[in-house]
């Protein structure tokens, strides 16, 4: 009889092992222009040592698939590697995260398969609406886009040819420039959150993602305020993970 007992003790806490196992948050983490997966790399250990299962595919022509670089790369491109990602990790309830740019995507993703995601995270991130693209929504027109890049590629001051990986890498104009499809009614349900990056003695009201906190206001969505630069994951990630986590538990 101890045996027994003891036997089916020791599958109770197997099992609710197995369970807390599958009730650990899944994150995907999209990542900005000219970036990859690789710049969340600190927030990917810190989010797994507190319990975190993490994801942060790299968006094709960025980072590690820089070598699949064309100027044919469009948004859509982007949305359909996250799609992706979550289909073939069969990934359920996640918790989806776009930074910046990563805005556009994660809102791309949400039209094709709301019902597999719990809550989107835009950080410090475009907020569009139908319609729209990166460049409708800074209202930059079709000169100032061919001021701003070289041969379909955007290629800012800081992205220097020879740079040793890890790096940013030029970014496709077509991504900038792509409008955005935003129909279904079930992604418009979802929960989200934004969190507004501010530096540091700075005004809110001056940031240049203010205008798009302002639309995640308007939605009613919570709009969380984080002292940091444009990239929290390399000034302050401990930070940044904390304010996660909070989201994350609501």
């Amino acid at each position: 009889m101890r045996l027994v007992n003891f036997a089916f003790i020791l599958l109770f806490f197997v099992c609710s092992d197995g369970y807390a196992q599958n009730q650990k948050p899944v994150i995907v983490i999209v990542h900005g222009a000219w970036g990859g997966g690789w710049a969340y790399k600190k927030v990917d250990s810190l989010l797994t040592e507190k319990g975190g299962i993490v994801y942060r595919p790299t968006l094709t022509g960025q980072g590690e698939r820089v070598h699949l670089a064309t100027k044919e790369i469009g948004l859509t491109t982007h949305i359909n590697d996250v799609v992706n990602t979550i289909l073939y990790e069969d990934l359920h309830d996640i918790i989806l995260m776009g930074h910046s740019y990563g805005g556009m995507v994660i809102s791309g993703v949400a039209e094709k398969i709301p019902g597999r995601i719990k809550r989107l995270i835009y950080l410090d991130a475009f907020v569009p609406n139908d319609g729209e693209s990166v460049a409708r929504i800074r209202k930059i027109g079709p000169d100032g886009i061919n001021s701003m890049s070289k041969n379909g590629f955007m290629i800012p001051e800081w992205v220097k040819p020879g740079q040793q990986p890890p790096t940013d890498v030029p970014h496709s104009v077509k991504t900038f420039t792509e409008r955005i499809v935003l129909e279904n009614p079930e992604a418009k349900q979802l929960a989200a959150t934004y969190i507004l990056t501010v530096d540091s003695g700075k005004r809110a009201e001056d940031d240049p993602f203010e205008s798009s906190a302002e639309r995640a206001r308007k939605r009613n969505w919570p709009v969380l305020q984080l002292e940091a630069d444009h990239n929290p994951q390399w000034s302050t990630p401990e930070a940044l993970v904390e304010m996660l986590l909070q989201v994350i538990k609501k």
